[in-house]
C-alpha cells in the first residue's frame, strides 16, 4: 500500500524582514552576501527577535487549513552541519512540550480525500549554495548567505496520500491558497518548495532537491515503482533520503535518514516563548482573506456551475478579476470567459475591458471566439471597444450560406469524406470558420455545413 506525506516549505518573502532579523525577505537579485547581518550569520553576541508580521502570517496559514493554535508557542534550535547553514543550527519548531508549533491537527478535502495537516511552524531558511566548475577539477561550491534567516512556513501532513496525482491536485490547491493569504506571489523562484516521504512495502524514503511541483510528481511516480520493484525481488528498501536528478529523472541515494535525536534539538534559550491569546487569535481571523471554499461556495450561491466555480474559485487572480469585472451582477458569461478564456496572451486583461468583452457576447454583438481576439488585443495595450466594433458584425444567414458553399467547393475530398464519416465534418466547419473571420458561431456553422451535406 502507497502512503506518501509531503513537507511543504513557503517562504514569506513578502515579508519586509526576515524572521529574527531587520535584512531584507526578499533577497532576489541581490549581489552575494550583500543581505546579511550579525543576527542571520549567528555572529557572537547577536540576539534574534521574532517577526510579529511573520507569526501572524504563519497563524493565517494554521488557520486556513484546519489546524488548532496553541495558546503559546516555542522555538527550538534544529543543530546539524552543513555550508549554507552559517550558524551550525536552524532555528525552527518542534512539538516537545505538548502542541507549541503555530499549528496542528487540521486536515484539508482534495478530491473527496481527506488530507490531514500534522504540523504548521515556523522557521528560518538556509542559505543556498552555487556550484561552479566545468569539471571535477575545476568545480567548486559557492555559499550565499543572502536567503539565510528569510521566515518560511512549514506545513507537514499526513501520510495520507495515495498517489502522485493527488499529491500535485493538492499542492495546486494549496499553492493557491498561499497565494490568496498573501503568502507568496507565484513566479518567485523557490518560494515554495516541497518534498515527499514515500512508503511502499517498509520504511519511508524522503525524496529532496525538487524544483517543481511537476517534478515532484514525476520524482513520486519513480520513486514508487523503485520500491515496488524492490519488494517484489524480496530486497530491502533502506530509510533514506534520496535527491531528484534532474537530468537523468531519477532519485539518487543522498544519506541515511536522520531522526530527531540525530539533530540534538533544545529550547532555543535566546527566544522567549510568544503567547497566543484567543482573542488575538480570533482578530487575526477574522481580518484574514476569503479562502478557496468560501468563494466556491459564494459563486455557488450566485447559481454558477459547480465546475465553473471550482476552477475560479481555487485561483486567487481569476477570483479578483471575476469580482472585480461583474460589479454587483451575476453574468454566466463573463464567469466562463474568466474561467476558461482568461490565459496565455489574454491573462493581462483588466476587469473592465473583460466586463465589456462579456456583456458584448451576452449581448449577440460578437461571438465567443471573437471575444477571445478582443482580450488579446485589449490585453496588448489596444481599446476594448475598438477590436469590438472591428469584430461586431455578426455573420447573417446568406453569408454563412455562401461561406459553406464556397469552403465545399474548395474541399471535394473533405466533403466526400464527410459524407461517408459524419465525424469528419468538424474539417469543415473549421474551414467554414476560417473564411467568416471568427464572426460565426460554431454550432451554427455544424448545423449549415450539416444541411449542405
Amino acid at each position: 500500500m502507497t502512503r506518501i506525506g509531503l513537507e511543504i516549505h513557503c517562504q514569506l518573502a513578502l515579508l519586509k524582514s526576515k524572521l529574527f532579523c531587520p535584512c531584507r525577505a526578499d533577497y532576489r537579485g541581490m549581489a552575494p552576501n550583500t543581505n546579511v547581518c550579525p543576527v542571520c550569520l549567528g555572529l557572537p553576541g547577536a540576539l534574534p527577535v521574532p517577526n510579529a508580521g511573520a507569526v501572524r502570517k504563519a497563524v493565517e496559514v494554521a488557520s486556513a487549513l484546519g489546524c488548532q493554535v496553541p495558546p503559546r508557542i516555542a522555538f527550538f534550535r534544529k543543530n546539524y552541519f552543513y555550508p549554507d547553514l552559517p550558524k551550525n543550527y536552524q532555528i525552527t519548531q518542534l512539538d516537545v512540550y505538548g502542541p507549541t508549533s503555530v499549528g496542528g491537527g487540521g486536515s484539508v478535502s482534495v478530491g473527496g480525500a481527506k488530507i490531514g495537516i500534522r504540523r504548521v511552524q515556523l522557521e528560518e531558511d538556509p542559505g543556498r549554495l552555487v556550484y561552479e566548475g566545468a569539471s571535477e577539477k575545476t568545480a567548486m561550491t559557492l555559499a550565499d548567505y543572502n536567503r539565510a534567516g528569510t521566515a518560511l512556513v512549514e506545513i507537514v501532513t499526513e501520510p495520507d496520500f495515495d498517489g502522485p496525482a493527488r499529491v500535485r491536485a493538492f499542492l495546486n490547491m494549496l499553492a493557491g491558497l498561499l497565494e490568496g493569504l498573501g503568502a507568496y506571489e507565484p513566479g518567485m523562484e523557490g518560494a515554495v518548495r516541497a518534498d515527499g516521504n514515500v512508503s511502499v512495502a517498509g520504511p519511508r524514503v524522503e525524496v529532496k532537491n525538487v524544483s517543481s511541483f511537476h517534478d515532484l510528481e514525476k520524482a513520486l511516480e519513480y520513486e514508487i515503482t523503485r520500491q515496488q520493484s524492490l519488494d517484489s525481488r524480496g530486497m530491502e528498501v533502506a530509510q533514506e533520503t534520496r535527491h531528484w536528478d534532474e537530468r537523468r529523472r531519477i532519485t539518487v541515494p543522498s544519506r541515511a535518514k536522520e531522526g530527531a535525536g540525530d539533530y540534538r534539538y533544545f529550547l532555543e534559550g535566546d527566544i522567549p516563548w510568544i503567547e497566543l491569546d484567543a482573542e488575538s487569535v480570533a482578530q487575526i481571523r477574522s481580518q484574514m482573506p476569503e479562502g478557496p471554499e468560501q468563494r466556491r461556495r459564494r459563486y455557488l450561491g450566485y447559481g454558477m456551475p459547480a465546475q465553473v466555480a471550482g476552477v475560479i474559485s481555487s485561483d486567487p487572480r481569476r477570483s479578483r478579476l471575476f469580482d472585480a469585472a461583474r460589479d454587483g451582477r451575476v453574468d454566466a458569461e463573463l464567469a466562463n470567459m474568466v474561467a476558461t478564456d482568461v490565459s496565455g496572451a489574454r491573462a493581462g486583461v483588466g476587469p473592465a475591458d473583460l466586463a465589456l468583452a462579456a456583456s458584448a457576447v451576452a449581448g449577440g454583438r460578437i461571438t465567443r471566439a471573437a471575444a477571445r481576439k478582443v482580450l488579446e488585443a485589449a490585453a496588448a495595450g489596444r481599446d476594448a471597444g475598438e477590436a469590438i466594433e472591428e469584430l461586431g458584425r455578426a455573420v447573417g444567414p446568406g453569408e454563412l450560406e455562401e461561406a459553406v458553399r464556397r469552403a465545399l467547393e474548395a474541399e471535394p475530398e473533405a466533403l466526400a469524406e464527410a459524407r461517408k464519416n459524419p465525424r469528419a465534418v468538424n474539417y469543415l466547419v473549421g474551414a467554414v470558420m476560417k473564411r467568416c473571420g471568427g464572426r460565426a458561431e460554431p454550432s451554427a456553422v455544424l448545423e449549415a455545413v450539416r444541411r449542405a451535406l
